[in-house]
């Protein structure tokens, strides 16, 4: 067990003693070179710990004691423990209590979660049980409220609905740190007295507001998205967009997670300019649990970052001070300096992110990219395991799109995907018209879609079309499908939809491939349709099982998961779809699929 972390005010006069040298320290580190984040400087400094927190740095001789730990560093670089500025543990489909156990090695010893996907399921017990069960883990876990339950009200319909009250609310519950990302920017534009309340009751309790601006070429725009007291974003997916939220005052949080990797765009608004990047943050936002396991975390994202042409060092603070000075816990995180919890990284190589050793709290919890400690055992209570409610069994009649009579051919409107990006495009396309029926196709890559609502409300179902998965059989279904998770299925016929939609309201949710009447692959996610508490191991191992059906039926893309999850997002460019139907994001309305 790592012991209670105490906070400041309650160890001052210790840590002011072991500075002193009046009173030995519990650890001392000697020989490494410590980043220092303030300066940019790298500093041949030892250090000393006691109560889990930086008594001293330089010359700390003076604090060795008899029962002191001395931990040699020769050969390391010591640099902060990295932090997570906006992601969604959700998306990792495991627990708050697997996620540390998969990102604890590679380096990251804090997060800012944003639970709005749980929130959307199960209104504000989600939120409370995430929360509480991070406050038992050496990963400090930090939550910021969600703001947007439903992401789009009158768009969509979810299992719970959030607004000011609710917010003030959970203000003051113990590990809210912020407002969640304000992904309603039409709202906060047009002065909404929901959206405003929200705002209001965040700026009233002392605490930041984390955005969510997806409209890329509208800098008037963001500029009152930003007078409204919003102090971060992480929609930026051009140089332009980092730039411009750095030149309005804005945390720019640059983004590289599973299917999401806009580094490679985003970073050139440091490394082609002069500008200062200290209000430049790199996050994860949404990272599956094979990337976690092969590829990384933090560790990967600040590697991006420097493959890139980002100096290391600013890199590091872009994970570091950089987070806990936007989230205001700086006093306690994000350097190597007295005073702060002693979250230290021990480095082989800078450059390379080479992290050998993870000290939380004065004590090393991994090695080797192995975690050391025993995390304590999480139960998720049976209520949250019951979360798909259909209003009945689908049957193929469910996804049938009537066209209009006498007609042989049809314009529907299509999302076409972009791989590796957030946005699809709004393509209008000529289709047949099959026995009254407007039909998918493999020939044109066209693959039918269907939201449909599954928290037990009006059971309705929006249909559509999307380009770009490449499948020539067989559906996939899933109830990860942001924000709403209501049940998304994407497939090449209406007999296998619906088999697909139906296995996930047996399971209690999660992720399916079918063909010709026949499961493919499995992969269970129980609590909330969302998450699994097997291990993390497990959980990728089948999601990898998942995407080799995916194949199966014809799919190439890289990272389909989110992308596929995302086509229900009503506030991402250009065309979605939810359980209402299809929405025209660029103009905020909903649309007919049928255009003529």
């Amino acid at each position: 067990m790592l012991p209670t972390r105490r906070p400041l005010a309650e160890v001052t006069r210790e840590l002011v003693a072991v500075a002193t040298g009046k009173l030995p320290a519990d650890t001392v580190i000697k020989g490494g070179k410590v980043v220092n984040v303030f300066t940019g400087e790298i500093l041949p400094w030892d250090i000393a710990i006691k109560n889990g927190r930086i008594a001293s740095v330089g010359d700390v001789s003076a604090a060795v004691g008899p029962e002191t730990e001395v931990i040699d560093a020769s050969g390391y670089y010591l640099c902060p423990g990295f932090m997570d500025g906006h992601v969604h543990v959700e998306s990792s489909m495991v627990t708050v209590t697997q996620f540390a156990r998969a990102v604890l090695p590679g380096g990251t010893t804090a997060i800012f979660m944003d639970p709005h996907e749980i929130a959307n399921v199960l209104g504000m017990d989600g939120v409370k049980l995430m929360v509480d069960e991070g406050r038992e883990l050496p990963l400090k876990v930090f939550a910021t409220m969600p703001s947007c339950v439903p992401a789009a009200p009158g768009f969509e319909d979810a299992g719970a609905s959030f607004g000011p009250e609710e917010v003030a609310a959970a203000m003051q519950w113990p590990g809210i740190c912020g407002l969640g990302e304000m992904m309603n920017f039409p709202g906060v534009l047009a002065g909404d007295p929901a959206v405003h309340g929200e705002l209001r009751a965040t700026l009233a309790a002392g605490k930041p507001i984390t955005g969510h601006f997806a409209m890329p070429a509208d800098f008037q725009g963001l500029a009152g998205y930003t007078a409204a007291g919003i102090s971060s974003c992480h929609e930026s997916t051009r140089t332009e967009d980092a730039l411009n939220r750095l030149r309005l005052g804005m945390y720019a949080m640059m983004r590289e997670g599973s299917a999401w990797h806009d580094i490679k765009a985003t970073i050139k608004s440091l490394t082609e300019t002069r500008v200062d990047s200290r209000r430049a943050m790199l996050v994860s936002d949404d990272t599956h649990p094979e990337t976690l396991l092969s590829t990384g975390h933090l560790n990967h994202v600040v590697r991006r970052a420097i493959e890139e042409g980002l100096n290391p060092i600013r890199a590091i603070q872009a994970v570091t001070i950089n987070t806990a000075e936007c989230f205001g816990v700086a006093q306690d995180l994000g350097a190597i300096a007295p005073g702060r919890y002693a979250d230290i990284l021990f480095l082989k190589d800078l450059a390379r992110v080479a992290i050998d050793k993870v000290m939380v709290d004065g004590r090393v919890v991994a090695a080797g990219g192995r975690l050391l400690v025993d995390l304590p055992a999480v139960a998720y209570p049976d209520r949250v395991r019951h979360s798909v409610h259909l209003k009945e069994p689908l049957t193929p009649w469910h996804f049938r799109i009537n066209a209009p009579a006498g007609k042989s051919r049809v314009q529907v409107r299509v999302m076409e995907i972009i791989e590796a990006n957030v946005n699809t495009r709004h393509l209008t396309v000529t289709v047949p018209v099959v026995d009254g029926q407007v039909t998918a196709g493999v020939e044109a890559d066209l693959a039918k879609v269907a939201v449909v609502e599954r928290h037990g409300g009006n059971g309705s179902i929006g249909l559509g079309f999307v380009r770009g998965f490449g499948f020539k059989a067989g559906a996939v279904a899933s109830t990860v499908a942001h924000d709403s998770h209501n049940l998304l299925i994407v497939g090449m016929n209406d007999a296998d939809m619906a088999l697909a939609g139906n296995t996930l309201a047996g399971c209690g949710g999660g992720m399916v491939a079918v063909r010709d009447g026949q499961v493919l692959a499995l992969l269970p996610l129980p609590i909330a349709g969302l998450m699994s508490d097997r291990p993390v191991e497990e959980v990728a191992a089948r999601l990898a099982a998942v995407h080799r059906a995916w194949q199966e039926l014809g799919c190439r893309l890289v990272s389909p998961f989110m992308t596929m999850a995302l086509l229900s997002l009503p506030v991402l460019p250009e065309l979605r779809l939810t359980n209402r139907g299809l929405v025209d994001t660029l103009q905020f309305k909903m649309v007919d699929l049928i255009t003529g």
